[in-house]
């Protein structure tokens, strides 16, 4: 429900009435993920999407029929190759999605106006709904704040629920991640009762790149292309000027070793160091590998980084922090250009993200999409 947020959220300061689906399942292939959504208005006006196309009419009759019973519910597309004129996906995979009606009257409302305000604000926030369990509980929202405190209620009599729930939304909300969790109806960390879609927002994962030079210039442009915040950093003023980077969120003249050590990284933190230059580049990598970061690549010859190794393991890293960084940076494109370089570097960034090989899926039989872990369960007691 996130991508269309700030739609929603002007519909709410109108006070205008409307139904909501959102897609809370995906098995296999399918044309969007987790969380994307449509919704459809007293009037009939419809705003966003959940799918390619090709179930987003039935989807829209599901919106105006809730709206007019009052009543949540969760509607399964398919496959529908067996028969051309049945409603389904022809890409092959399944989507659950809920629909729920928000109303003048509609008890979540509020919670909802919380969640979607906060969001819109860049406030880090996850919005849990129920999409499997109890009739009277489905659609139900929690809004769980970045100090794990939530605005909303399940049930009165099942204040562990809410707590099991909200733990479970916070660990999501701290690793920046949309995706479902299962409890039991007791609130205990266990598949099979309740099943909850948490929705994240977070501010924007952060790209630090290193050496002003032509691949960065590039590289900038992918990252902010990918909802990078995007920083440089390097050394030497004459070349770290607004003018070489204009897109870049930030331009920092320091020493690269420097400033990392008194920045703020996160798991989600995308390193790339351009500078191969080794008094740039040692410290600098001493410091990136012990950091918490999605990614940390450096750039250089196979010859340069043979000697990177040396040097790092001279300087007291060991084999395992070793094993962190990406060297010769980027996938194996065949990339000769500054954008061909940052395409290459954008697309090993994209494959560690989701635990990809990065090699063509002609050659492949796994599936297109993959599905991150599942946080780790959290004692709420």
């Amino acid at each position: 429900m996130l991508d269309i947020s700030r739609e929603l959220g002007r519909w709410l300061e109108e006070g205008r009435e409307f139904a909501v689906a959102t897609v809370v399942g995906v098995s296999g292939s399918a044309p969007r993920g987790l969380g994307a959504a449509l919704a459809v208005d007293r009037n009939g006006t419809a705003i966003g999407s959940v799918s390619g196309g090709c179930v987003e009419a039935a989807v829209y009759d599901l919106c105006r029929q809730a709206l007019a019973s009052g009543t949540s519910l969760v509607e399964r597309f398919g496959y529908s190759d067996d028969d051309a004129f049945a409603v389904g996906l022809t890409c092959g995979g399944i989507l659950d999605i809920l629909i729920t009606p928000v109303t003048a009257t509609t008890p979540a409302r509020a919670v909802l106006e919380s969640a979607l305000s906060a969001m819109n604000h860049g406030e880090p926030a996850a919005l849990a709904r129920i999409t499997r369990g109890p009739a009277d509980l489905l659609g139900a929202p929690l809004l769980v704040h970045a100090d794990g405190t939530y605005e909303g209620s399940y049930a009165d009599d099942r204040p562990e629920l809410e707590q099991a729930a909200a733990a479970q939304a916070h660990a999501l909300l701290q690793a920046g991640r949309t995706g479902t969790v299962e409890l039991s109806e007791d609130g205990s960390h266990c598949p099979g009762g309740i099943t909850l879609l948490v929705e994240t927002h977070v501010p924007p994962p952060r790209m630090i790149v290193f050496g002003a030079i032509d691949f960065a210039a590039a590289l900038v442009r992918a990252g902010k292309f990918l909802g990078y915040h995007v920083t440089v950093c390097d050394a030497r003023p004459v070349f770290a000027t607004r003018a070489r980077f204009p897109e870049a969120d930030e331009i920092v003249v320091d020493w690269p070793h420097r400033y990392l050590r008194h920045t703020e990284t996160d798991p989600r933190t995308a390193v790339c160091v351009l500078t191969h230059d080794a008094k740039f580049d040692i410290p600098l990598l001493q410091q990136a590998l012990r950091m918490p970061a999605a990614y940390i690549g450096a750039m250089g010859s196979r010859r340069t980084h043979t000697d990177r190794e040396r040097r790092l393991l001279e300087a007291g890293l060991t084999e395992q922090e070793l094993a962190r960084l990406r060297s010769p940076i980027g996938l194996d494109l065949g990339a000769h250009t500054p954008e061909e370089t940052a395409l290459s570097i954008a697309a090993e960034i994209i494959a560690t993200r989701h635990g990809a090989t990065g090699v063509p899926l002609t050659h492949t039989q796994t599936p297109i999409h993959h599905t991150p872990a599942q946080p780790v369960a959290v004692d709420a007691a």
